[in-house]
């Protein structure tokens, strides 16, 4: 059996890999199963078949008001954060060469963090209300990621960046968001802290249309930009000497993918709060079924990250009523166990 299938068009001629090609398509129509369940489940069940026909503009009002007002913006939002999570932890497990790397473990959600914590302390008066737009939140979100992915490329750089130094200082760098986000729940008022706290752990809770129509046109253009870095991504995993005598330019090929990664993950935080572990587990799980190459890597990492987040919402929001808990518990669950099961994996290679 063919292992490629050689594909033409036009001028440009490409290898695909059968069995990734198998293996991305499964997980797409698993996706595609989810987002249909997830829309008709909740305290007004809807099967699948009748979610289809009113995606399709027919059955009762009130059902198309529950699934396309209240359901499908949070379900969006969750596919979106995922997928923007899970390429941001494998564009930097491929940087660092690490499959310890995630945007959560090197910083760069914590900085989203304490920009949202910080604009919840700052712009809250004695009324329990904000004095400026709740929609300038993603925004401080983003620039809190920017600002970390800034620090821990100036401190790690010494006549270039290596990818070791570039994880020790994001380990520090975490440690000192975390505390930054506890000195500002503290300083702010006590009505906002239960508020930042379900955004550092992460829900997609409240997520509306007009949060898809910022996200959605956001997360393809990143991913877009990925896929055609797919190359350098290729390349840096083979160790900085052979990527610079094949060309490369490797040191701004590395700030460029580290600023990637941080878009990404800014993008993902700033509208699903402070999500962790789906960088890590999506990445590594896909690696463990197409391999290391990125052309497959990316695209599977990234409906391994949709699934997983769009799965938590669904749990936390109908396992547990009338209560509904934020999905970041369900990923942090099950990555934080599988994160000290790779640990002990590495220790005994």
């Amino acid at each position: 059996m063919k292992t490629y299938l050689s594909l033409r068009l036009k001028r440009i001629s490409f290898l695909v890999n059968i069995k990734a090609a198998l293996i991305i398509t499964g997980f797409l129509a698993a996706l595609v199963a989810l987002f249909l369940l997830s829309a008709g489940t909740g305290d007004l069940f809807i099967n699948p078949f009748r979610v289809i026909n009113i995606l399709a503009g027919h059955g009762l009002e009130f059902e198309r008001l529950v699934v396309t007002s209240f359901r499908l913006p949070r379900i969006i939002v969750a596919i979106c954060a995922g997928i923007c999570l899970a390429i941001a932890g494998a564009i930097l497990q491929g940087l660092v060469r690490n499959p310890l790397a995630s945007p959560d473990l090197i910083g760069l959600t914590g900085g989203a963090s304490v920009g949202v914590v910080l604009f919840l302390t700052l712009f809250s008066d004695k009324s329990n209300s904000l004095t400026v737009s709740i929609n300038w939140m993603p925004v401080s979100a983003f620039l809190g990621a920017v600002a970390v992915a800034l620090l821990l490329y100036v401190f790690a750089w010494k006549n270039g960046v290596s990818p070791i130094t570039l994880v020790l200082i994001g380990i520090g760098l975490t440690a000192l968001t975390k505390a930054m986000t506890t000195l500002f729940m503290i300083m702010g008022p006590i009505y906002r802290a239960s508020q930042a706290n379900i955004w550092i752990t992460g829900t997609v809770y409240g997520s509306n249309w007009a949060s898809v129509s910022v996200l959605v046109p956001v997360t393809i253009g990143l991913v877009i930009i990925t896929i055609l870095m797919i190359r350098n991504l290729n390349v840096q995993e083979l160790g900085e000497e052979i990527a610079t005598n094949v060309g490369s330019r490797v040191q701004k090929n590395r700030l460029a993918l580290l600023l990637m990664s941080t878009a990404l993950t800014g993008s993902a935080v700033a509208f699903a709060g402070g999500i962790s572990f789906v960088g890590l587990l999506a990445p590594h799980i896909a690696r463990k079924l197409v391999g290391s190459s990125f052309g497959a890597l990316i695209p599977l990492s990234a409906l391994i990250g949709a699934i997983l987040i769009t799965a938590a919402d669904l749990i936390g929001r109908t396992f547990f009523l009338p209560i509904e808990v934020p999905a970041g518990v369900f990923t942090a669950a099950i990555g934080a166990p599988y994160f000290i099961y790779l640990l002990y994996k590495q220790r005994n290679v």
